[in-house]
């Protein structure tokens, strides 16, 4: 028997696969809600399909008809619900192919600069949160608080045109959108070198606020640490003040700095529609974004879908990691 068990707790495989059932319903109704959601919002698509023209009635409802907006709401929900499972996310208004492709389509660039932003973010504020935990009152404490107090005050998409103003217009070191320069051929590392040269700006934009709310929770997790009792018992012990820091203060503070990780991605994925449309960037905000101006609603559904999938993927993955470092969340 292992040793979970033996304490009445639950084996690691077994909880994630309780965790991963308790998640199928939420899908569900998330799937439920956000039909309803984008149901009952104002505006009628098929206004944004025919245009300001004027159009016969007889045309008006072929084109409801055609898509299916004709039906009651409870069967438009029933139908949309069986589509899903079967992998099919409808038919894009706007774009005129399928859903699924076109959010696939665009759902590279949104991941590629979505990993980049929460690394930077999570490396970063970890790191300023650490030192400053490490030097209370300091200078570098003082510092880091002012750059997360900044941080969090400032919006994304304020701060997003204030770089474009100072790095793209004024100075003319970056690009102030895009996600590549269409004008050059080019491929393998000059490619990524130069994608990467269009990502800094809307990165930095967009990892600024997590960067900044990491770094004021691992400094208050850490300097709770350093006062609780088993931290002055180790001391007292005589373990010197590295070892008692690095490796007793900063594992205990892990499981904090594990959620504010998970918080910060499912937040970035939901909320980068707006630095992309700042940016240019051609993911899946900027879709969402197109999709909200031209009431393509299957477009706008499969979106939420995905993004409703990834905050439960990733708080799934969050709980497993609380398990794994504290075995006690397992009981």
């Amino acid at each position: 028997m292992s040793a979970g068990n033996a304490g009445g707790g639950t084996a690691l495989w077994q909880y994630v696969v309780m965790r991963l059932l308790q998640a199928l319903p939420l899908l569900l109704g998330i799937v439920v809600i956000n039909y309803l959601l984008i149901s009952l919002a104002p505006g009628d698509p098929v206004t944004a399909l025919v245009g300001d023209y004027p159009a016969p009635p007889e045309y008006i409802e072929q084109v409801r008809a055609d898509f299916g907006l004709d039906r009651p709401l409870w069967e438009q929900i029933a139908l949309y619900v069986l589509n899903v499972f079967r992998g099919n996310l409808g038919f894009s208004f706007a774009n005129r192919v399928p859903v699924l492709e076109l959010v696939l389509e665009r759902l590279g660039r949104t991941l590629l600069l979505m990993l980049i932003t929460i690394a930077t973010a999570t490396i970063v504020g970890i790191t300023l949160g650490t030192l400053a935990a490490r030097r209370p009152r300091s200078l570098l404490d003082t510092a880091s608080t002012g750059i997360a107090l900044a941080g969090y005050s400032i919006p994304e998409f304020w701060l997003g045109q204030l770089l474009i103003l100072i790095f793209a217009v004024g100075l003319r070191w970056l690009p102030a959108g895009g996600y590549r320069d269409v004008r050059l051929e080019l491929s393998g590392l000059d490619l990524w070198l130069n994608m990467l040269k269009h990502m800094l700006l809307p990165m930095f934009a967009l990892s600024f606020r997590y960067m900044a709310i990491t770094t004021r929770l691992t400094r208050a997790s850490v300097l709770e640490i350093m006062n609780s009792e088993f931290i002055l018992a180790a001391r007292a012990r005589g373990v010197s003040e590295r070892r008692v820091f690095w490796s007793h203060a900063l594992r205990a503070a892990a499981l904090p700095i594990v959620t504010i990780v998970g918080y910060n991605f499912s937040f970035i994925m939901a909320g980068s529609a707006l630095v992309e449309t700042v940016f240019g960037w051609p993911g899946v905000g900027r879709l969402m974004y197109d999709s909200i101006f031209y009431r393509d609603y299957p477009v706008l559904l499969g979106i939420l879908l995905l993004v409703s999938i990834t905050v439960v993927i990733v708080n799934l993955l969050t709980d497993i990691a609380y398990a794994f470092l504290d075995p006690r969340v397992r009981y």
